[in-house]
């Protein structure tokens, strides 16, 4: 534990008069002139809690429903993607504009923000015309969560000493997984009931103006002079008290920035931006994954998800509760990353095996969110910790610092993931109506499905390219059953016998019906020749001789074993909409493709985020706080040792103002 804290004024220099907060004024004027009793000390923090809480939910919402927004707007995955690149962009800068929390206070800037970011959500983007103004509401809302989002962690810093700091910041960090709980949670119950993706903007924006109204009429904060000095257990309270009487807020910010641009602070908050790739890659695209790994519907792959977000939740508390008790963080920093980097390989390795069920792949998100949770919890007591020893009244600009690096990180890892994911996208965008038109036409895409598609494109181009036709027919021999060597025969069939296939194909259906059924018909004999002239471009002689060559033994063979497979690819053809064969022409083979490919491409990204875990441990070194309990226990001792000498102190120094 350390003691620094803010520069005093001189001796007997009044401090700033709290100002009043009556009437009206108390819905602005929030500052508080002394540190809170107990009971309303957690209702604030209750307050700050319940505000991330429903912020996240809003910012999370939309990653419930991503495939019903792509398909409603008209958007590429990567464009989609692309939207929240621009938000966390937007988002960063706007954190580091938050610094200005210990300057103009935290409270007013959550309420106001939980006003604006709930008529966003409830009237904004549900409304929104296109997808350009979806995104730049998307913007706007991510400009003003990014400010909040600093102020929130400032609240519960400012009200908890460090010896319950990882308590509070266990209910703090509870904030996005719960809003990722709450996403999950009303999605899985309510899509199948409410499939227009707009109802589930409604209920999360009533939520926050809900909350907005709760925080309008309760939400308070310290006064300056309180919030700038360093609290390390309830028993400072009466130090902090008197310092504050003698405190210049001014005086203690000056070099904020500078004091807080240390590599332990800089270096840790990298740290654990990379650490959380899976965590916000889950955020945004579980729904993507499974129903383009696994097939899952939105619904079943919220209710997935849910395993992850309440395991979670639950190791933030109650590790929150034991570092404090403990004394220490780093030890379940070390510990957490771990047992997260076990789940978190066994999910990666499952990415390419479709056969992994439901409860294993949950098993592997306890496992992982666990980890993440413990490890995460401990980090941000530590953080705040951190920044404390450089800078008690600088906790908002350490904070804002935290916020800009990690929204930069995840801007530049979404960018990124566009890039290592390129089948996703392909899924996304086409494999939706290539799934319908395989839907609706099974068998036939079957077939067509298994001639190549530079074959199909030869045919295309040339329904009498020979070679490309006797490809094509030994390719749907194979799909319709043949042997290798059935389907060698069948190409070796269309090359032989393509002159007597050409006037099978010339002539009428009709026409060619009665012939079968009386070879000797005349009319239908003249006709039959009249067709052959006209199709294959022959003199009557020519055509006169191959419609007597059908009548021999050997063709009609070889006919008979050709034909049906003709007929089938034919049929195929002219079963399916002339614009549904042109889709599944363009993208069927690339769908097909990426469906293959999909698996290891996100098993590919998936690594990456066990680097980032990987990359988090060595920078635990750096920060502030003990390994082992009994050493935190008497730093704590001596901390509390001197807090008396100096109550002792000021009060030796009012008596003998007095006399």
């Amino acid at each position: 534990m350390t003691t620094t804290s803010a520069p005093p004024r001189s001796a007997g220099e009044p401090g700033p008069a709290p100002a009043a907060t009556g009437g009206a004024r108390r819905f602005w004027a929030r500052t508080l002139p002394h540190y809170p009793e107990t009971g309303p000390r957690s209702l604030y923090l209750a307050i700050t809690v319940l505000a991330t809480v429903v912020l996240y939910y809003e910012l999370y919402i939309a990653g419930a429903v991503a495939t019903q927004i792509i398909a409603e707007f008209h958007m590429t995955f990567t464009y989609f993607v692309f939207v929240s690149v621009i938000g966390n962009a937007v988002g960063a800068f706007a954190s580091l504009f938050a610094g200005l929390a210990d300057r103009w206070g935290r409270a007013n800037l959550v309420v106001g923000g939980l006003l604006l970011t709930g008529l966003i959500i409830a009237f904004g983007l549900p409304n929104a015309p296109n997808k350009t103004v979806y995104t730049l509401l998307f913007a706007v809302l991510s400009l003003v969560e990014g400010i909040v989002l600093v102020a929130t962690p400032a609240l519960i810093r400012d009200f908890s000493p460090q010896v319950g700091r990882g308590t509070a910041m266990g209910f703090w960090t509870l904030g996005p997984v719960l809003g990722s709980l709450v996403v999950t949670e009303v999605s899985s119950n309510t899509l199948q009931s409410h499939t227009d993706w707009r109802w589930q903007f409604y209920v999360c924006g009533i939520a926050g103006l809900v909350v907005f109204v709760i925080a309008f009429m309760g939400l308070r904060e310290l006064s300056p002079a309180l919030r700038d000095q360093l609290m390390v257990s309830m028993r400072d309270r009466a130090l902090i008290e008197a310092r504050a009487a003698g405190m210049d807020p001014d005086q203690a910010l000056k070099g904020s920035w500078r004091q807080m641009l240390r590599f332990d602070i800089v270096g840790s908050a990298f740290a654990i931006s990379v650490f959380l790739l899976l965590y916000y890659i889950l955020v945004g695209f579980t729904v993507v994954y499974f129903a383009t790994v696994y097939g899952y519907s939105p619904a079943r792959a919220n209710a997935l998800a849910n395993w992850y977000w309440i395991a979670n939740a639950l190791t933030l508390v109650v590790v929150g509760v034991l570092s404090d008790k403990l004394r220490v963080r780093k030890p379940f920093m070390i510990l957490g990353t771990a047992i997260g980097l076990v789940g978190s390989i066994l999910f990666a390795l499952s990415a390419t095996k479709p056969d992994t069920d439901y409860y294993t792949i949950a098993v592997y998100f306890i496992l992982a969110s666990a980890g993440g949770g413990m490890a995460y919890v401990a980090w941000m007591a530590s953080f705040t910790e951190t920044v404390e020893k450089h800078n008690p009244a600088a906790t908002a600009t350490g904070l804002a610092v935290w916020g800009w690096i990690l929204r930069i990180v995840v801007t530049a890892s979404l960018a990124i993931f566009t890039l290592v994911l390129p089948a996703t996208s392909i899924l996304v965008d086409q494999g939706s109506r290539v799934q319908e038109i395989v839907a609706a036409h099974p068998k036939e895409v079957a077939v067509l499905s298994a001639v190549d598609p530079a074959t199909s494109a030869a045919l295309k181009a040339d329904p009498k390219d020979l070679p490309a036709l006797a490809k094509a027919l030994g390719e749907v021999a194979r799909q319709q059953g043949a042997t290798a060597a059935e389907a060698e025969n069948v190409s070796t069939i269309v090359t032989t016998r393509a002159a007597q296939l050409g006037a099978v194909q010339a002539i009428a259906p009709a026409t060619l019906a009665a012939l079968q059924a009386d070879p000797r018909e005349a009319a239908a004999g003249a006709s039959a020749v009249g067709d052959i002239m006209k199709g294959l471009g022959l003199g009557q002689a020519q055509a006169v001789q191959l419609l007597q060559s059908l009548a021999t033994p050997a063709v009609q063979r070889d006919l008979l074993t050709v034909l049906p497979f003709a007929s089938t690819l034919q049929s195929a053809e002219k079963a399916i909409p002339a614009a549904d064969l042109e889709y599944l022409a363009a993208h069927g083979a690339e769908v097909q493709q990426a469906q293959a490919d999909n698996p290891q491409q996100w098993q590919r990204w998936w690594w990456v985020c066990i680097a980032g875990q990987l990359i988090f441990l060595p920078f635990v070194f750096v920060m502030a706080g003990r390994w082992s309990p009994r050493k935190a226990r008497e730093d704590e001792l001596e901390h509390e040792r001197r807090v008396q000498e100096e109550l002792a102190a000021l009060g030796n120094r009012r008596l003998a103002a007095d006399r």
